[in-house]
C-alpha cells in the first residue's frame, strides 16, 4: 500500500507502541501514528484528523477497546477499529467482535496485524462504494418517479417471457389520466390496456410489439382506445425500445401520450388542404411544376458536374507521382468541366435541356457514361439492343437527369470499380437499369431524411407514372433500376 495512513493507538504503553510501530513498518505500510493515553484526550484527538483506522487496548479500564467502539457507534463514526491485545481469549474476540471491531489480534501474535490492517481497508473502502452507489441509485430512482410523474403521459416497463406471456413491471401513476385505471391495477392485469384498443387497432399493435421483438427496433405505434365510462375515443401514441432483461425475456422502456389534439388537429388540416386544393389546384400544380422542374435541373447538372470537377481535383492533393501530361489532362478536364458548369447555368436559365439530347436518349446515355468513366476513371459499361427509342421531349430529359444523379450517387458513396448501365424499351415501357460493385446500400440510407438525391428521382419518375427500386446488397453491389411509361402516363 502507497497510501500514508493515519491510525491512531488507544491505550497503549510506550513499549506496545514501539513494537506496533515496528511491526506495521516491516509490513510495508506508510503511516503517521499518534497516541491517546486518557479518556479525557479521546474525543477531542479523534475529531483533529481523519482517521484511517484505530488500533485499540483493552487493558486500561477508564480507555478500552469497549469504550472505543461505543463512543464510534454512539457519533456513527466509521472508523475501522481492530483490537491489538496483550491478553484475550476465544471469548473476549468474539464479544469485540459482535461490538463492532474489525478484527481481535494479540500481542504475541503480531504477524497477522498487517493483513488485517489491509484487509479492514479495503472492507471499509468496499463499504464506502457501496453507500455511495446506493446513495446515487436513490437520487436516481427519486429523479426518475418525479420526472414520470410529470410527463404529460404513461411511462411504463413492459415484458414479454419466452414463453409469450405479457406483463407490466412499472407503471407510472400517468395510467389513471390516461386510461383510468390504477398502476397497480395494470400491473395485475395487464390485459386491461389492450381491452381499450379499438378492434381494428389491435392487429397493428400486436404486428409492430412483434416486429420490435423480432428486430429490436423502436416500437412505434399510434391508436385509439376507448376508455371505460368516457364516450369520447382518444388517439394515442406509444414509443417504447427493447432490450434483452437476464432471464432472455424481452423488456420495453416506453411512454403512451394522449396526440387527440394532434390527430384532430391533422385532420382540419387536411380538410382544409382539399378545399384550398379544388378552390386553387391549377395554379398550384403550375407552381409546383415548374418549381420542382428547375430545383431538379439545377441539383443534378451542375450539383453532378460540380462532384466530377471535385472527383478531379483530387490526384493533385495525394502524395503519388504522375507525369505532367496527367496533370495537364486534369487541369484540361477540369477546365472543359468549369466551361460546362458555365454552359449549364446558361442552359438552365434559357431552356434547361442539354443539345446531346437532340441525338435521342440512346446516344445521351451513352455519352454520359463515357463522360463518367473519363472523369472518375471507374469503367461503365453500356448496352442497349436499339439503336434509337423514341420518347417525348420532357420524358428523355427526365431519364437523362436521374441518370446523371445516379452516376453522382456513384461518384460520391459507392466506392465501386465497374458499373453497368443497361437501356430498353419492353411493353410500352421504357428502362434503365444501373448497377455498381460498391459498398452496396441499405434501407436506412434509403429512407434517411437527408437523401435528397433519391428523394428527387422517385418524385420525378412519379410524376411520369413510372417507379423507381432502389436494391443493395451491403458490402457488394447496388442496383437502381427505373421503368416509366413510353407515354409518360402509366
Amino acid at each position: 500500500m502507497t497510501k500514508r495512513l493515519n491510525i491512531l493507538l488507544v491505550g497503549y504503553v510506550v513499549k506496545d507502541v514501539e513494537h506496533i510501530r515496528e511491526t506495521l513498518e516491516a509490513g510495508g505500510l506508510y503511516f503517521e501514528l499518534e497516541c491517546v493515553t486518557t479518556a479525557d484526550a479521546f474525543p477531542k484527538v479523534l475529531v483533529e484528523c481523519p482517521w484511517d483506522i484505530i488500533l485499540s487496548d483493552d487493558a486500561m479500564p477508564d480507555l478500552g477497546a469497549e469504550g472505543v467502539l461505543f463512543h464510534l457507534a454512539m457519533h456513527h463514526l466509521a472508523i475501522p477499529v481492530i483490537v491489538v491485545s496483550s491478553q484475550g481469549s476465544d471469548k473476549l474476540a468474539a464479544h469485540y467482535m459482535k461490538a463492532g471491531a474489525q478484527d481481535f489480534i494479540l500481542i504475541s501474535c503480531m504477524v497477522r496485524l498487517v493483513p488485517a490492517v489491509q484487509r479492514s481497508l479495503k472492507q471499509m473502502e468496499t463499504l464506502r462504494h457501496f453507500r455511495e452507489t446506493q446513495l446515487a441509485l436513490q437520487k436516481s430512482e427519486a429523479l426518475f418517479r418525479a420526472i414520470a410523474s410529470n410527463l404529460p403521459g404513461l411511462v411504463f416497463q413492459f415484458l414479454l417471457n419466452e414463453n409469450g406471456c405479457k406483463s407490466f413491471s412499472y407503471v407510472s401513476e400517468g395510467s389513471v389520466m390516461l386510461l383510468g385505471i390504477l398502476p397497480t391495477a395494470l400491473i395485475a392485469q395487464p390485459d386491461l390496456f389492450t381491452d381499450l384498443i379499438l378492434p381494428e387497432d389491435k392487429a397493428d399493435y400486436d404486428k409492430l410489439m412483434q416486429a420490435s421483438a423480432r428486430y429490436f427496433s423502436t416500437w412505434n405505434w399510434e391508436g385509439r382506445i376507448q376508455v371505460k365510462g368516457d364516450p369520447d375515443i382518444k388517439w394515442v401514441s406509444l414509443r417504447a425500445t427493447p432490450r434483452r432483461s437476464l432471464n432472455g425475456a424481452i423488456l420495453w422502456d416506453g411512454i403512451v401520450m394522449n396526440i387527440s389534439r394532434n390527430k384532430q388537429a391533422e385532420i382540419e388540416i387536411a380538410r382544409s388542404h382539399a378545399q384550398l386544393a379544388e378552390l386553387s389546384s391549377y395554379l398550384q400544380k403550375v407552381k409546383e411544376h415548374e418549381r420542382a422542374r428547375i430545383a431538379r435541373e439545377i441539383h443534378d447538372d451542375i450539383g453532378g458536374t460540380l462532384a466530377a470537377i471535385k472527383c478531379e481535383l483530387l490526384p493533385f492533393l495525394d502524395t503519388k507521382l504522375r507525369a505532367p501530361d496527367f496533370y495537364q489532362q486534369k487541369a484540361t478536364s477540369i477546365e472543359e468541366l468549369v466551361d460546362y458548369v458555365i454552359d449549364s447555368t446558361r442552359r438552365i436559365s434559357m431552356d434547361l435541356r442539354p443539345g446531346i439530347l437532340d441525338c435521342g436518349i440512346v446516344a445521351a446515355i451513352e455519352w454520359q457514361a463515357r463522360e463518367f468513366s473519363k472523369r472518375t476513371e471507374i469503367p461503365c459499361q453500356f448496352y442497349c439492343d436499339n439503336e434509337e427509342i423514341p420518347l417525348d421531349a420532357d420524358l428523355a430529359i427526365a431519364i437523362f437527369r436521374i441518370f446523371q444523379e445516379i452516376l453522382t450517387n456513384i461518384s460520391k458513396h459507392a466506392s465501386a470499380s465497374n458499373v453497368s448501365v443497361k437501356l430498353f424499351e419492353k411493353n410500352g415501357w421504357v428502362f434503365l437499369r444501373a448497377t455498381d460493385n460498391g459498398r452496396g446500400i441499405r434501407e436506412s440510407d434509403i429512407n434517411k431524411p437527408g437523401s435528397f438525391g433519391i428523394r428527387g428521382m422517385r418524385e420525378r419518375c412519379q410524376q411520369l407514372g413510372g417507379e423507381l427500386h432502389v436494391n443493395g446488397v451491403p458490402e457488394k453491389e447496388t442496383c437502381v433500376i427505373i421503368q416509366i411509361p413510353v407515354n409518360g402516363k402509366g
